[in-house]
């Protein structure tokens, strides 16, 4: 199967999050070359990482869009019973490697079919997109958004590749994540009153924090969701260097995730306040966004929704908990859907894997929207 070689080049990458991608991108820039495709390489601000844009069929016609991420999370060796960058074959219809399910098959399956897609006459046009550093936060992808109207005509709609085994997913809770930091002034816990504590000036905003997430179950329901309303948790807090020193520093980190209808950010502007508010005690404050992104949320009798329902042969399951692209690109005013080989309950584990039959599947899903589309 040509997908699962493909998928041994691009493991062999190594393209963690966050860092430089150039070998993935011009791995597969290659791959499409071959193929009889052109990839277009649209470069992020970081100025050593790129988004990638393929398209076969004619640009100026709404097309659909394939879309998926090139990076992949961290694998510390502990846990991996092979090396997680070098593709292991169990035998048994497994397949094993860091981002076989996140979800580099997915795109292995997208970059199989471009041979015999080139050979077709399409009268819409296929988008393959692929972006960096989604797992930080869906960070590369606006920037080739932002691209989008001199790439192609709006697309009717976007299939979203992350590990769904094979299950159209119509919707998704938005996440916003934030760093807090407070400067105070140091001195000797013996004399609090010639210091500025940041640690008790913090926890008057985590206080207000958790104020908010006790009232989001007043602010709105969604019943697809467990729990049905937005959350907020506070995940990260340090400060202090010992307990007779008063600390000039502290720093927390706080997600929020939100319901569709609801902007996690909004919903995170009292605790913005609150933190803002300190200055007026002495604190110097700053409030940072460190990766934002909004719900996604696909009405069951769409269009988009009833032809992957059918080109998957897998009835659409109405929300899952964790977050994707999809929301940027129903942002953008393009319809989009989750479905993707592998599983997400596989994914950012040791002894990653994705089933060579899902990459089957997946095949046949895209082969299926390109004779949908074939003139």
């Amino acid at each position: 199967m040509r997908a699962i070689e493909i998928l041994e080049q691009l493991l062999a990458c190594q393209a963690v999050v966050g860092r430089p991608n150039g070998p993935i991108v011009e791995t597969i820039c290659e791959i499409a070359r071959k193929a009889g495709a052109q990839a277009q390489v649209l470069p992020g601000p970081e100025g050593d990482r790129s988004n990638l844009w393929i398209t076969l069929g004619p640009k100026d016609r709404a097309g659909y869009v394939l879309s998926g991420h090139m990076d992949v999370v961290p694998a510390p060796a502990k846990g991996w019973t092979s090396a997680p960058f070098t593709l292991r074959d169990d035998g048994a219809g497994r397949l094993y490697g860091r981002g076989t399910s996140d979800m580099q098959g997915f795109l292995a399956c997208c970059l199989a079919v471009l041979p015999a897609t080139g050979n077709r006459t399409l009268s819409r046009p296929l988008h393959l997109a692929f972006s960096y550093d989604e797992e930080a936060g869906c960070r590369g992808v606006p920037h080739l958004l932002a691209h989008l109207p001199e790439l192609c005509a709006l697309p009717l709609g976007c299939i979203i590749g992350e590990p769904s085994d094979m299950t159209p997913i119509l919707a998704h809770k938005g996440k916003a994540a934030v760093r807090l930091r407070v400067e105070g002034l140091a001195g000797h816990s013996s004399r609090p009153d010639l210091g500025r504590n940041a640690i008790h000036g913090l926890v008057s905003v985590l206080n207000e924090a958790l104020a908010v997430n006790a009232n989001l179950p007043d602010t709105g329901q969604d019943v697809r969701f467990a729990p049905a309303c937005s959350t907020l948790q506070v995940g990260v807090v340090s400060g202090g260097v010992a307990v007779n020193v008063i600390p000039d520093l502290a720093e927390a980190e706080i997600e929020l995730r939100a319901i569709p209808g609801q902007d996690p950010l909004a919903l995170l502007a009292p605790v913005k306040a609150a933190l803002d508010a300190l200055r007026s005690e002495g604190f110097v404050t700053n409030w940072e966004v460190v990766s934002a992104y909004p719900a996604l949320s696909l009405a069951q009798d769409s269009p988009l929704s009833r032809l992957i329902g059918r080109l998957s042969a897998r009835e659409p399951v109405e929300a899952v908990s964790f977050g994707t692209e999809g929301g940027l690109y129903q942002l953008a005013g393009i319809a989009s859907v989750i479905c993707g080989p592998g599983h997400i309950e596989r994914a950012h584990k040791p002894d990653e894997f994705v089933t060579k039959d899902e990459l089957a599947a997946c095949e046949r899903m895209i082969a299926g929207l390109v004779d949908e589309m074939s003139a």
